[in-house]
């Protein structure tokens, strides 16, 4: 994992959305609890706070909790209609 990565851009995987955060898979950057940072999904941009980064050498190695920033836009508003829609199937 990269130690000195700031500031970077790079993909990750969305793997759990709920009301207050996301978790990240696939994070390559060495980052702690209490940082802040930039996700970027579609066009939209919000800060989110570290919770929680997976322990390197460890299963959970590359995985972040992160928490929303109050005031900060939600980045798939336009897109959770879709996906109620999508769920709701059978």
């Amino acid at each position: 994992m990269d130690t000195n990565c700031r500031p970077f851009m790079q993909m990750a995987t969305v793997t759990n959305v709920s009301d207050g955060g996301i978790q990240l898979n696939g994070v390559q950057c060495r980052l702690t609890p209490g940082e802040v940072v930039d996700v970027q999904y579609n066009d939209t941009k919000a800060e989110f706070l570290v919770v929680w980064a997976g322990r390197r050498g460890s299963g959970c190695e590359g995985e972040l909790g992160l928490q929303a920033l109050p005031s900060q836009p939600c980045l798939w508003e336009p897109y959770l209609d879709q996906a109620c829609e999508f769920v709701g199937q059978s």
